[in-house]
């Protein structure tokens, strides 16, 4: 995370929470964490078929019938007798439950997105046809939300924020050791579990899940870092599937180069359209102007020390702030009007609007670089090195210089104190029914190379849909991909292979997240954040 404005950041998930002050101080919107559990140190077992024990419960909002329970796992899957963790678990049931097809898991991403809270939005998020025939069961990943969440101390959090962006040998160190003590923190407050947060020991609690269901096939549905799940249970686990929806994909199989260049084109290309949008839509704040040379001005203002917010006390705006500002609003187009008002804003600041501000020192959820530096080998072996990429990123994209969620990754892992235990791979997937994988074009967090990689990987057995618009999670952005990604969950049929879904512009704003879908409500920017995730 990037250094940030008076508003601390809440767990990261897929991305930094920098531009929470500013919209804090124009919209007036705060942010809030979740409670917890405590882990268990009893021997683990394999569940027995459908002996879960499920109680009533309700969702938040009062809406739909709910049943919620726990499940064990163990902390470290290579030693299956050892500690254990309770995994948080619920499911919407299926509303004609005479024509029920079976379970579908649900995961909105993160790492750290609550798949508890994703189902609970389930009478909201999905379409009727699929809360007929489907039980929506979600579950709070391992370290996460109600699954014994990795917790860290909130100064040390916020102190690796600050130097997430190093400009010199001695930056890059200070960073180093403030990722060292983050990570020996983490593991202090949270116990052993913390070196157990990868991916593939997700998958496995997911398979618990399954037999604990009684199902002797899933069917899933997963967007963001809910397919780089989706992908490795295919892999490990190509017989139990019984339909799978890859959408906005994670590509596992990148380098730490082409990680970051994938990464920093979508959000170039993202904020390319958001300019050309803005330029030929006149309700937008900044029709009038090009929003490409207001970015380089912005830019290059900040860079100076010249943009500063009003405030107590003020608050200097840097050129990371500005680039997190604008990968968030690249998350859903439905944003551009307000992202627009933000940016005319940020040219001439004027009225001085409230703070937010946080109490720090006490623990904190964290389980975003837990997960990222099990998972990916992103360490470099000087500053030297850093400094080139950023140079070279800067050429590809002159504009936004660099995605700021794919830098943070790289820096926040360098000598993270965790074993990379699932390290990247070319994906191996033989055996399951076809699968259905889904991008936009501009995905400014998913890249369309890695959903269209994604699926070669796969191979045969994936069908690639891609929607030609910009944002992050096709089921809520695009009736087309909504009703594609439903037929094949109901029947199993996908769509022809090759097939396109039109874009979708905004045309005025909402003040619900309500997507083009048929008015459902776009979930995941509420179980993950203002700001950006995966």
């Amino acid at each position: 995370m990037p250094s940030n404005p008076p508003l601390l950041p809440r767990a990261k998930t897929r991305g930094r929470l920098a531009v929470g002050a500013l919209v804090t101080a124009l919209f007036g919107q705060l942010l809030a964490g979740t409670a917890v559990a405590a882990p268990a140190a009893e021997p683990a077992k394999t569940p027995s078929p459908g002996r879960i024990a499920w109680e009533p419960c309700e969702s938040p909002s009062g809406q739909g019938t709910f049943e919620c329970a726990t499940i064990k796992v163990p902390v470290n899957w290579k030693r299956p007798n050892g500690a254990t963790i309770d995994l948080a678990i619920n499911r919407h049931l299926a509303t004609d439950p005479a024509r029920r097809i079976g379970s579908l898991l649900v995961n909105p991403g993160g790492p750290g997105g609550s798949g508890v809270d994703f189902a609970f939005s389930a009478p909201d998020s999905f379409s009727p046809e699929l809360l007929e025939r489907f039980d929506i069961v979600g579950f709070d990943p391992r370290g996460v939300g109600r699954s014994n969440p990795v917790k860290c101390d909130e100064d040390l959090v916020a102190d690796q924020g600050a130097l997430l962006y190093p400009d010199s040998t001695s930056s890059f160190a200070a960073l180093r050791a403030a990722n060292r003590a983050l990570g020996g923190n983490c593991r202090d407050l949270t116990g052993p579990l913390v070196d157990n947060m990868d991916t593939m020991s997700v998958v496995r609690d997911m398979d618990a899940i399954r037999a604990g269901l009684g199902e002797q096939r899933i069917s899933y549905y997963g967007v963001s870092y809910g397919t780089g799940i989706g992908q490795q249970y295919a892999e490990r686990y190509p017989h139990r599937v019984r339909a799978m929806t890859l959408d906005s994909n994670m590509d596992h199989s990148l380098d730490q180069w082409n990680y970051q260049k994938t990464e920093t084109i979508a959000m170039e290309e993202s904020y390319g359209q958001f300019a050309d949008w803005c330029a030929r839509t006149p309700s937008c704040a900044l029709h009038d102007h090009d929003a490409r040379a207001l970015f380089e001005s912005l830019y290059k203002r900040a860079d100076a020390g010249e943009i500063v917010l009003p405030g107590d006390p003020p608050y200097t705006y840097t050129p990371q702030d500005l680039q997190s500002l604008a990968f968030s609003y690249m998350y859903d187009p439905a944003t551009w009007l307000e992202f627009a008002e933000v940016l005319a804003y940020l040219d001439a600041p004027e009225a001085e609007a409230p703070r937010s501000l946080r109490q720090r020192g006490e623990p904190t959820e964290f389980a975003y670089f837990p997960v990222m530096c099990q998972d990916y080998d992103f360490d470099v072996p000087s500053y030297a090195v850093l400094a080139r990429y950023e140079r070279n990123l800067a050429r590809l994209a002159p504009v936004t210089r660099l995605s700021s969620l794919a830098w943070t990754d790289l820096t926040g892992c360098q000598d993270w104190p965790a074993e990379v235990t699932n390290p990247p791979h070319r994906l191996r997937v033989d055996g399951t029914p076809p699968i259905l994988v889904t991008n936009s074009r501009y995905d400014v967090a998913t890249p369309y190379s890695w959903g269209s990689n994604a699926a070669r990987q796969i191979g045969r057995e994936a069908v690639f849909l891609t929607y030609d618009g910009v944002g992050h999670g096709d089921y809520w952005l695009s009736p087309c991909a909504r009703d594609a990604i439903d037929t094949y969950l109901l029947t199993l049929k996908t769509p022809r292979k090759g097939t396109h879904c039109p874009a979708v512009w905004p045309t005025g704003s909402s003040a619900q997240r309500q997507s083009p879908t048929g008015g459902l409500v776009n979930p995941l920017p509420d179980l993950l954040g203002t700001g950006t995730y995966r």
